[in-house]
Protein backbone atom coordinates (compact mmCIF):
# COMPACT_ATOMS: atom_id res chain seq x y z
CA UNK A 1 0.00 0.00 0.00
CA UNK A 2 1.24 3.40 -0.94
CA UNK A 3 1.38 6.34 1.50
CA UNK A 4 -0.52 9.44 0.61
CA UNK A 5 1.65 13.02 0.36
CA UNK A 6 -0.34 13.95 3.10
CA UNK A 7 1.50 10.78 5.32
CA UNK A 8 4.35 11.66 3.50
CA UNK A 9 4.30 15.45 5.30
CA UNK A 10 4.20 13.97 8.49
CA UNK A 11 7.22 11.52 7.52
CA UNK A 12 9.12 14.78 6.89
CA UNK A 13 8.06 16.61 10.02
CA UNK A 14 8.40 14.01 12.47
CA UNK A 15 12.68 13.62 10.23
CA UNK A 16 12.59 17.44 10.67
CA UNK A 17 12.16 17.39 14.32
CA UNK A 18 14.74 14.79 14.81
CA UNK A 19 17.19 15.94 12.64
CA UNK A 20 16.94 19.40 14.85
CA UNK A 21 17.39 17.72 18.03
CA UNK A 22 20.33 15.39 17.25
CA UNK A 23 21.89 18.30 15.32
CA UNK A 24 21.42 20.78 18.16
CA UNK A 25 21.72 18.10 20.78
CA UNK A 26 23.98 15.90 20.16
CA UNK A 27 26.65 17.88 17.21
CA UNK A 28 26.09 20.81 19.61
CA UNK A 29 25.72 22.81 16.05
CA UNK A 30 24.32 26.57 16.13
CA UNK A 31 20.87 26.13 17.26
CA UNK A 32 20.16 29.39 14.81
CA UNK A 33 21.45 27.70 12.00
CA UNK A 34 20.09 24.52 12.55
CA UNK A 35 16.56 25.53 12.67
CA UNK A 36 17.29 27.82 9.56
CA UNK A 37 18.82 25.04 7.61
CA UNK A 38 15.66 22.15 8.74
CA UNK A 39 13.43 24.81 8.07
CA UNK A 40 14.38 25.17 4.32
CA UNK A 41 15.12 21.64 3.73
CA UNK A 42 11.39 20.41 5.52
CA UNK A 43 9.85 23.38 3.31
CA UNK A 44 11.55 21.86 -0.21
CA UNK A 45 11.01 18.29 0.44
CA UNK A 46 7.00 19.05 1.41
CA UNK A 47 7.52 20.63 -2.10
CA UNK A 48 6.96 24.07 -1.52
CA UNK A 49 8.17 26.64 -4.39
CA UNK A 50 11.44 27.14 -4.15
CA UNK A 51 11.05 30.86 -4.70
CA UNK A 52 8.67 31.23 -1.65
CA UNK A 53 10.64 29.01 1.24
CA UNK A 54 12.67 31.92 2.30
CA UNK A 55 10.08 34.77 1.99
CA UNK A 56 7.73 32.17 3.85
CA UNK A 57 10.55 31.42 6.16
CA UNK A 58 11.50 35.53 6.98
CA UNK A 59 7.53 35.66 6.96
CA UNK A 60 7.51 33.73 10.16
CA UNK A 61 10.60 35.09 11.90
CA UNK A 62 9.09 38.89 11.12
CA UNK A 63 5.92 38.11 12.66
CA UNK A 64 7.52 36.37 15.93
CA UNK A 65 9.78 38.78 16.20
CA UNK A 66 7.51 41.87 15.66
CA UNK A 67 6.01 40.88 19.09
CA UNK A 68 8.71 38.88 21.13
CA UNK A 69 11.52 40.91 20.26
CA UNK A 70 9.88 44.45 21.96
CA UNK A 71 8.67 42.59 25.06
CA UNK A 72 12.02 40.70 25.49
CA UNK A 73 13.70 44.03 25.53
CA UNK A 74 11.12 46.27 27.09
CA UNK A 75 10.88 43.48 30.03
CA UNK A 76 14.36 42.96 30.33
CA UNK A 77 15.51 47.09 31.11
CA UNK A 78 12.45 46.64 33.53
CA UNK A 79 14.12 43.90 35.21
CA UNK A 80 17.34 45.89 35.08
CA UNK A 81 16.29 48.31 37.06
CA UNK A 82 14.70 46.26 39.15
CA UNK A 83 17.76 44.50 39.66
CA UNK A 84 19.62 47.58 39.88
CA UNK A 85 17.44 49.63 42.15
CA UNK A 86 17.82 46.59 44.69
CA UNK A 87 13.97 45.93 43.81
CA UNK A 88 14.31 42.89 43.44
CA UNK A 89 16.45 42.32 46.27
CA UNK A 90 13.42 43.81 48.28
CA UNK A 91 10.76 41.81 46.86
CA UNK A 92 13.22 38.38 47.68
CA UNK A 93 13.61 39.29 51.27
CA UNK A 94 9.87 40.00 51.46
CA UNK A 95 8.91 36.83 50.20
CA UNK A 96 11.89 34.86 51.88
CA UNK A 97 10.94 36.64 55.12
CA UNK A 98 7.38 35.41 54.86
CA UNK A 99 7.12 31.95 53.46
CA UNK A 100 10.57 31.03 55.23
CA UNK A 101 14.14 30.36 52.98
CA UNK A 102 13.05 26.66 52.97
CA UNK A 103 10.11 27.41 51.14
CA UNK A 104 11.51 30.11 48.92
CA UNK A 105 10.08 27.62 45.84
CA UNK A 106 6.92 28.27 47.28
CA UNK A 107 7.26 31.79 47.23
CA UNK A 108 8.02 31.90 43.86
CA UNK A 109 5.31 29.60 41.93
CA UNK A 110 2.68 31.86 44.03
CA UNK A 111 4.13 35.23 42.88
CA UNK A 112 4.55 33.21 39.54
CA UNK A 113 0.27 32.34 39.56
CA UNK A 114 -0.58 36.21 40.30
CA UNK A 115 1.46 38.05 37.86
CA UNK A 116 0.87 35.41 34.94
CA UNK A 117 -2.80 36.34 34.82
CA UNK A 118 -2.98 38.65 31.69
CA UNK A 119 0.21 37.85 30.84
CA UNK A 120 1.96 36.43 27.57
CA UNK A 121 4.61 33.31 29.32
CA UNK A 122 7.54 35.38 27.79
CA UNK A 123 6.46 38.67 29.13
CA UNK A 124 5.72 36.97 32.91
CA UNK A 125 8.67 35.29 32.46
CA UNK A 126 11.07 38.33 31.66
CA UNK A 127 9.67 40.40 34.36
CA UNK A 128 10.16 37.68 37.05
CA UNK A 129 13.50 36.13 35.95
CA UNK A 130 15.66 38.85 38.12
CA UNK A 131 13.48 38.06 41.41
CA UNK A 132 14.34 34.29 40.77
CA UNK A 133 17.99 35.34 40.38
CA UNK A 134 17.74 36.92 43.37
CA UNK A 135 16.17 34.67 45.65
CA UNK A 136 18.34 31.66 44.20
CA UNK A 137 21.49 33.78 45.44
CA UNK A 138 20.22 34.95 48.66
CA UNK A 139 19.10 31.41 50.02
CA UNK A 140 22.15 29.79 48.13
CA UNK A 141 20.18 26.93 45.57
CA UNK A 142 20.58 26.47 41.77
CA UNK A 143 18.61 28.57 39.77
CA UNK A 144 16.27 25.62 38.90
CA UNK A 145 15.19 25.34 42.49
CA UNK A 146 13.14 28.80 42.64
CA UNK A 147 13.24 28.93 38.62
CA UNK A 148 11.22 25.66 37.83
CA UNK A 149 8.09 26.55 40.36
CA UNK A 150 8.56 30.04 39.05
CA UNK A 151 7.93 28.81 35.06
CA UNK A 152 5.38 25.82 36.40
CA UNK A 153 3.16 28.84 37.85
CA UNK A 154 3.13 31.01 34.66
CA UNK A 155 2.71 27.97 32.45
CA UNK A 156 -0.51 26.96 34.46
CA UNK A 157 -2.03 30.12 34.18
CA UNK A 158 -1.25 30.63 30.38
CA UNK A 159 -3.03 27.47 29.31
CA UNK A 160 -6.07 27.56 31.72
CA UNK A 161 -6.83 30.41 33.95
CA UNK A 162 -9.12 33.38 32.44
CA UNK A 163 -8.45 35.99 31.90
CA UNK A 164 -5.13 34.93 30.18
CA UNK A 165 -5.50 36.02 26.23
CA UNK A 166 -5.12 32.24 25.35
CA UNK A 167 -7.62 30.76 28.09
CA UNK A 168 -10.14 33.74 26.92
CA UNK A 169 -9.94 33.09 23.26
CA UNK A 170 -11.31 29.28 23.93
CA UNK A 171 -13.82 30.73 26.20
CA UNK A 172 -15.48 32.69 23.52
CA UNK A 173 -14.85 30.37 20.83
CA UNK A 174 -16.59 27.20 23.39
CA UNK A 175 -19.35 29.63 24.53
CA UNK A 176 -18.38 29.17 28.37
CA UNK A 177 -19.22 30.82 31.32
CA UNK A 178 -16.00 32.94 32.27
CA UNK A 179 -16.39 32.90 36.11
CA UNK A 180 -17.31 28.85 36.14
CA UNK A 181 -14.27 28.60 34.03
CA UNK A 182 -12.23 30.87 36.16
CA UNK A 183 -13.27 29.03 39.29
CA UNK A 184 -12.73 25.39 38.05
CA UNK A 185 -9.21 26.92 36.50
CA UNK A 186 -7.89 27.45 39.96
CA UNK A 187 -9.26 24.50 41.56
CA UNK A 188 -7.27 22.07 38.93
CA UNK A 189 -4.18 24.78 38.17
CA UNK A 190 -3.48 25.26 42.05
CA UNK A 191 -2.91 20.98 42.11
CA UNK A 192 -1.13 21.09 38.67
CA UNK A 193 1.55 23.86 39.86
CA UNK A 194 2.38 22.66 42.99
CA UNK A 195 2.96 18.90 41.54
CA UNK A 196 4.97 20.26 38.14
CA UNK A 197 6.59 23.13 40.38
CA UNK A 198 8.01 23.08 44.13
CA UNK A 199 7.87 19.19 43.66
CA UNK A 200 8.95 18.38 40.29
CA UNK A 201 12.21 20.48 41.06
CA UNK A 202 13.01 19.21 44.13
CA UNK A 203 13.25 15.57 42.56
CA UNK A 204 15.09 16.88 39.17
CA UNK A 205 17.35 20.24 40.38
CA UNK A 206 19.71 17.41 42.55
CA UNK A 207 20.20 15.88 39.39
CA UNK A 208 20.97 18.50 36.78
CA UNK A 209 24.73 20.21 37.04
CA UNK A 210 24.32 24.14 35.88
CA UNK A 211 28.15 26.05 34.99
CA UNK A 212 29.14 27.39 37.44
CA UNK A 213 29.07 31.00 35.44
CA UNK A 214 25.70 32.14 33.71
CA UNK A 215 26.42 35.63 32.25
CA UNK A 216 22.99 36.56 32.30
CA UNK A 217 22.94 35.81 36.30
CA UNK A 218 25.44 38.00 36.50
CA UNK A 219 24.19 41.26 34.59
CA UNK A 220 21.43 41.54 37.41
CA UNK A 221 23.32 40.08 40.45
CA UNK A 222 26.82 41.30 39.84
CA UNK A 223 26.34 45.51 41.43
CA UNK A 224 27.72 47.30 44.05
CA UNK A 225 25.22 46.75 47.32
CA UNK A 226 23.02 49.93 48.03
CA UNK A 227 22.61 50.72 51.75
CA UNK A 228 18.49 51.69 50.78
CA UNK A 229 16.36 49.60 49.03
CA UNK A 230 13.00 50.59 47.06
CA UNK A 231 9.57 49.95 49.14
CA UNK A 232 8.33 46.70 48.60
CA UNK A 233 4.94 48.35 48.11
CA UNK A 234 6.45 50.74 45.31
CA UNK A 235 7.91 47.83 43.52
CA UNK A 236 4.91 45.81 43.76
CA UNK A 237 3.63 48.68 41.88
CA UNK A 238 5.72 48.79 38.75
CA UNK A 239 5.93 45.27 37.95
CA UNK A 240 2.44 44.82 38.92
CA UNK A 241 1.41 47.94 36.29
CA UNK A 242 1.60 45.88 32.88
CA UNK A 243 -0.55 43.47 34.66
CA UNK A 244 -3.21 45.80 35.61
CA UNK A 245 -2.72 47.51 32.55
CA UNK A 246 -3.24 43.72 30.17
CA UNK A 247 -5.95 42.74 32.80
CA UNK A 248 -7.93 46.55 31.49
CA UNK A 249 -7.34 45.74 28.03
CA UNK A 250 -8.77 41.85 28.44
CA UNK A 251 -11.97 43.45 30.40
CA UNK A 252 -11.86 46.47 27.87
CA UNK A 253 -15.23 45.50 26.02
CA UNK A 254 -17.04 44.40 29.49
CA UNK A 255 -16.53 47.94 31.22
CA UNK A 256 -16.90 49.85 28.08
CA UNK A 257 -19.29 50.45 24.44
CA UNK A 258 -17.12 48.17 21.91
CA UNK A 259 -15.95 50.88 19.41
CA UNK A 260 -15.94 53.99 21.96
CA UNK A 261 -12.90 56.35 22.24
CA UNK A 262 -12.75 54.87 26.05
CA UNK A 263 -12.71 51.29 24.73
CA UNK A 264 -9.91 51.73 22.25
CA UNK A 265 -8.18 53.88 24.86
CA UNK A 266 -8.77 51.09 27.13
CA UNK A 267 -7.34 48.31 24.32
CA UNK A 268 -4.31 50.79 23.60
CA UNK A 269 -2.96 50.65 26.79
CA UNK A 270 -3.45 46.83 27.31
CA UNK A 271 -1.46 46.09 24.81
CA UNK A 272 1.01 43.93 25.96
CA UNK A 273 3.92 46.24 24.44
CA UNK A 274 2.37 49.39 25.59
CA UNK A 275 1.70 48.10 28.84
CA UNK A 276 4.97 47.19 29.41
CA UNK A 277 6.64 50.25 27.77
CA UNK A 278 5.04 52.25 30.00
CA UNK A 279 5.87 50.19 33.66
CA UNK A 280 9.19 50.64 32.13
CA UNK A 281 9.27 54.41 31.96
CA UNK A 282 7.52 54.27 35.67
CA UNK A 283 10.32 52.36 36.76
CA UNK A 284 12.98 54.70 35.37
CA UNK A 285 11.42 56.95 37.77
CA UNK A 286 10.50 54.80 41.33
CA UNK A 287 13.28 52.34 40.73
CA UNK A 288 16.15 54.98 38.74
CA UNK A 289 15.47 58.78 39.88
CA UNK A 290 13.38 58.25 43.06
CA UNK A 291 16.72 55.77 44.12
CA UNK A 292 19.26 58.44 43.63
CA UNK A 293 20.12 57.31 39.88
CA UNK A 294 21.13 59.96 37.54
CA UNK A 295 19.88 59.64 34.05
CA UNK A 296 23.30 58.57 32.51
CA UNK A 297 23.06 55.59 34.43
CA UNK A 298 19.57 54.34 33.65
CA UNK A 299 20.90 55.10 29.80
CA UNK A 300 23.89 52.74 30.82
CA UNK A 301 21.53 49.95 32.31
CA UNK A 302 19.11 49.95 29.64
CA UNK A 303 22.02 49.55 27.10
CA UNK A 304 23.98 47.59 28.62
CA UNK A 305 21.25 44.80 29.32
CA UNK A 306 19.87 44.67 25.91
CA UNK A 307 23.22 42.70 24.74
CA UNK A 308 22.72 39.08 26.10
CA UNK A 309 19.27 38.83 24.47
CA UNK A 310 20.18 38.52 21.18
CA UNK A 311 20.55 35.11 21.00
CA UNK A 312 17.22 34.95 22.55
CA UNK A 313 15.84 36.75 20.43
CA UNK A 314 17.43 35.52 17.40
CA UNK A 315 16.51 31.73 18.57
CA UNK A 316 12.62 32.74 19.13
CA UNK A 317 12.63 34.16 15.51
CA UNK A 318 13.65 31.07 14.56
CA UNK A 319 11.09 29.24 16.20
CA UNK A 320 8.57 31.61 14.45
CA UNK A 321 10.38 30.66 10.98
CA UNK A 322 9.81 26.86 11.56
CA UNK A 323 6.14 27.39 12.45
CA UNK A 324 5.43 29.49 9.46
CA UNK A 325 6.48 26.44 7.03
CA UNK A 326 4.67 23.82 9.08
CA UNK A 327 1.63 25.22 8.25
CA UNK A 328 2.32 26.43 4.88
CA UNK A 329 3.77 23.13 3.98
CA UNK A 330 0.49 21.71 5.13
CA UNK A 331 1.75 19.95 7.92
CA UNK A 332 -0.70 20.77 10.45
CA UNK A 333 -3.42 20.75 8.29
CA UNK A 334 -2.67 17.05 7.87
CA UNK A 335 -2.54 16.45 11.84
CA UNK A 336 -6.01 18.34 11.91
CA UNK A 337 -7.25 15.76 9.32
CA UNK A 338 -5.65 12.34 10.53
CA UNK A 339 -6.91 13.39 14.58
CA UNK A 340 -10.15 13.57 12.84
CA UNK A 341 -10.29 10.10 11.42
CA UNK A 342 -10.84 8.85 14.96
CA UNK A 343 -14.07 9.35 16.99
CA UNK A 344 -13.80 10.85 20.09
CA UNK A 345 -15.61 12.38 22.47
CA UNK A 346 -15.03 16.50 22.98
CA UNK A 347 -12.86 16.35 25.78
CA UNK A 348 -10.44 14.10 24.75
CA UNK A 349 -10.46 15.73 21.07
CA UNK A 350 -9.59 19.07 22.81
CA UNK A 351 -6.51 17.74 24.78
CA UNK A 352 -5.53 15.81 21.84
CA UNK A 353 -5.53 18.34 19.06
CA UNK A 354 -4.11 20.84 20.85
CA UNK A 355 -1.33 18.55 22.01
CA UNK A 356 -0.70 17.42 18.35
CA UNK A 357 -0.49 21.34 17.38
CA UNK A 358 1.20 22.34 20.32
CA UNK A 359 3.90 19.77 18.95
CA UNK A 360 3.67 21.02 15.45
CA UNK A 361 3.67 24.62 15.37
CA UNK A 362 5.47 25.08 19.30
CA UNK A 363 2.93 27.32 20.27
CA UNK A 364 0.38 27.37 23.04
CA UNK A 365 -1.74 30.15 21.85
CA UNK A 366 -2.12 28.97 18.21
CA UNK A 367 -2.62 24.95 19.57
CA UNK A 368 -5.26 26.18 21.82
CA UNK A 369 -6.99 28.97 19.44
CA UNK A 370 -6.68 26.25 16.62
CA UNK A 371 -8.24 23.01 18.71
CA UNK A 372 -11.32 24.92 20.00
CA UNK A 373 -12.17 26.29 16.54
CA UNK A 374 -12.01 22.36 15.20
CA UNK A 375 -13.93 20.94 18.69
CA UNK A 376 -16.10 23.53 19.51
CA UNK A 377 -18.71 22.98 16.28
CA UNK A 378 -18.54 18.92 17.17
CA UNK A 379 -19.60 19.41 20.80
CA UNK A 380 -22.16 21.83 20.04
CA UNK A 381 -23.41 18.73 18.03
CA UNK A 382 -23.19 16.13 20.25
CA UNK A 383 -24.42 18.48 22.81
CA UNK A 384 -21.73 18.46 25.34
CA UNK A 385 -23.16 20.14 28.69
CA UNK A 386 -19.76 21.74 30.40
CA UNK A 387 -17.65 23.92 27.73
CA UNK A 388 -16.16 25.18 30.48
CA UNK A 389 -13.97 22.02 31.01
CA UNK A 390 -13.27 21.94 27.35
CA UNK A 391 -11.67 25.27 27.81
CA UNK A 392 -9.50 22.97 30.57
CA UNK A 393 -9.02 20.13 28.49
CA UNK A 394 -7.96 22.14 25.90
CA UNK A 395 -5.18 24.35 27.20
CA UNK A 396 -3.68 21.31 28.66
CA UNK A 397 -3.37 20.00 25.70
CA UNK A 398 -1.86 23.41 24.33
CA UNK A 399 1.30 22.92 26.55
CA UNK A 400 2.88 19.29 26.51
CA UNK A 401 6.16 18.75 25.05
CA UNK A 402 7.56 22.00 24.76
CA UNK A 403 10.82 21.37 22.39
CA UNK A 404 13.15 23.49 20.03
CA UNK A 405 10.11 25.12 17.94
CA UNK A 406 9.09 26.83 21.05
CA UNK A 407 9.96 30.05 21.55
CA UNK A 408 9.75 29.70 25.38
CA UNK A 409 12.09 26.34 25.14
CA UNK A 410 14.94 28.90 24.30
CA UNK A 411 14.52 31.20 26.66
CA UNK A 412 14.41 29.08 29.59
CA UNK A 413 17.61 27.17 27.75
CA UNK A 414 19.41 30.86 27.57
CA UNK A 415 18.48 32.25 30.86
CA UNK A 416 18.95 29.30 33.06
CA UNK A 417 22.64 28.63 31.16
CA UNK A 418 21.20 24.70 30.34
CA UNK A 419 22.44 22.65 27.70
CA UNK A 420 19.40 21.22 25.54
CA UNK A 421 19.45 18.01 27.12
CA UNK A 422 18.67 19.52 30.00
CA UNK A 423 16.51 22.08 29.36
CA UNK A 424 14.26 18.63 27.86
CA UNK A 425 15.04 17.44 31.29
CA UNK A 426 13.58 19.87 32.99
CA UNK A 427 11.78 22.08 31.10
CA UNK A 428 10.09 20.01 28.89
CA UNK A 429 9.30 17.35 31.49
CA UNK A 430 7.49 20.13 33.38
CA UNK A 431 5.16 21.43 30.73
CA UNK A 432 4.46 17.34 30.10
CA UNK A 433 3.90 17.25 33.49
CA UNK A 434 1.44 20.34 33.44
CA UNK A 435 -0.57 18.74 30.66
CA UNK A 436 -0.99 15.20 31.57
CA UNK A 437 -1.81 16.41 35.32
CA UNK A 438 -4.39 19.35 34.33
CA UNK A 439 -6.24 16.84 31.71
CA UNK A 440 -6.72 14.16 34.38
CA UNK A 441 -7.93 16.74 37.08
CA UNK A 442 -10.16 17.70 34.04
CA UNK A 443 -11.65 14.35 33.63
CA UNK A 444 -12.00 13.72 36.95
CA UNK A 445 -13.97 16.68 37.65
CA UNK A 446 -16.04 15.89 34.79
CA UNK A 447 -17.52 12.69 36.49
CA UNK A 448 -17.82 14.93 39.32
CA UNK A 449 -20.50 17.37 37.91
Amino acid sequence: MTLSFGYWLLVYAAIAIIALIVLIARYRLNPFIVITLVSIGLALLAGMPASGVVGAYEAGVGKTLGHIALVVALGTMLGKMMAESGGAEQVARTLIDRFGEKNAHWAMVCIAFLVGLPLFFEVGFVLLVPIAFTVARRVGVSILMVGLPMVAGLSVVHALVPPHPAAMLAVQVYGASVGQTLMYAILIGIPTAIIAGPLYAKFIVPRIQLPAENPLERQFLDREPRDSLPGFGITMATILLPVVLMLIGGWANLISTPGSGFNQFLLFIGNSVIALLLATLLSFWTLGIAQGFSRESILKFTNECLAPTASITLLVGAGGGLNRILVDAGVTDQIVSLADEFHLSPLIMGWLFAALMRIATGSATVAMTTASGIVAPVAIGLGYPHPELLVLATGAGSVIFSHVNDGGFWLIKEYFNMTVAQTFKTWTVLETIISVVAFALTVGLSYLI
